[in-house]
């Protein structure tokens, strides 16, 4: 089994910054680098909707439009870990932050789509004042 755990959700204002963190474990031991990692975020009353990936060996990064340019995700396969770096945060970007992970073969690509993901974290609430 794969467990997630996200953290450093809080309450920011607008134009601030927030880096978020998802600790991964169980069956990642030893074998983090092999999955793809992504973010998704849910608010209320809305779709589950993309935010950003990252590849097993982590050379490539994707974005939604909305946030590109404005967050950045990384990964330590090491500590077993990615992050979110969010600058400039708008009111639009609050919600519950999910972290997902997919063990997969290929090691330069990272799916969009929720579909692709097995495995989920409970989330980290960010919620942006204006």
């Amino acid at each position: 089994q794969v467990q997630l755990v996200e953290s450093g959700g809080r309450l920011v204002q607008a134009g601030d910054s927030l880096t978020i963190s998802c600790q991964a474990s169980g069956r990642t031991l030893g074998t983090f680098r092999l999955y793809a990692m992504a973010w998704f975020r849910q608010a209320p009353g809305k779709e589950r909707e993309f935010v950003a990936a990252i590849t097993p060996n982590g050379g490539k990064t994707y974005y939604a439009d909305s946030v590109k340019g404005r967050f950045t995700m990384s990964r330590d396969n090491a500590q077993n870990m990615v992050s979110l770096q969010m600058n400039n945060l708008k009111s639009d970007d609050a919600a519950v932050y999910l972290c997902a992970a997919d063990r997969t073969h290929v090691a330069n690509w990272a799916s969009p789509s929720p579909a692709d993901y097995p495995y989920w974290g409970q989330g980290t609430q960010v919620t942006v004042s204006v």
